[in-house]
């Protein structure tokens, strides 16, 4: 989005956000794989089906904290919001857009926040159960 509107303001904006994003994924990567290997298995049923009895929360609570800090960071909330920098950048790498466009990318964001409370759940409460 940086690059397209041919603004230098929103390419810096968009620089930090992409840097800020790969820096959190791989962290993410690695805390989902702990979480897949505690359940011994790589398939999604088998990782709910040993959160039957107990969730992976209470032995995990320290991956589920880093997890935690992790999706602050990934869908750019508050004390991670540095992509945005209101004070400098005025509306950070959205800033040359408005309608229709400006509506996608907060569309996008959110549905990137529900997505990412649905993993966790997923990962670390399992699923309701028969």
């Amino acid at each position: 989005s940086g690059w397209a509107s041919n603004s230098n303001y929103a390419l810096i904006g968009a620089l930090r956000a992409v840097a800020q994003t790969i820096s959190y994924e791989i962290t993410l990567a690695i805390i989902l794989l702990s979480t897949l290997l505690m359940s011994g298995s790589f398939n999604l049923s088998t990782l709910i089906t040993t959160q039957e009895h107990l969730w992976l929360l209470l032995p995990s609570w320290p991956l589920a904290m880093m997890w935690f800090i992790s999706t602050l960071a990934e869908t750019n909330r508050t004390p991670f919001d540095l992509a945005e920098g209101e004070s400098e950048l005025v509306s950070g790498f959205n800033i040359e857009y408005a309608a229709g466009p400006f509506a996608l990318f907060f569309m996008a964001e959110y549905t990137n926040i529900i997505m990412m409370n649905t993993l966790t759940t997923t990962i670390f409460l399992g699923t309701t159960y028969d």
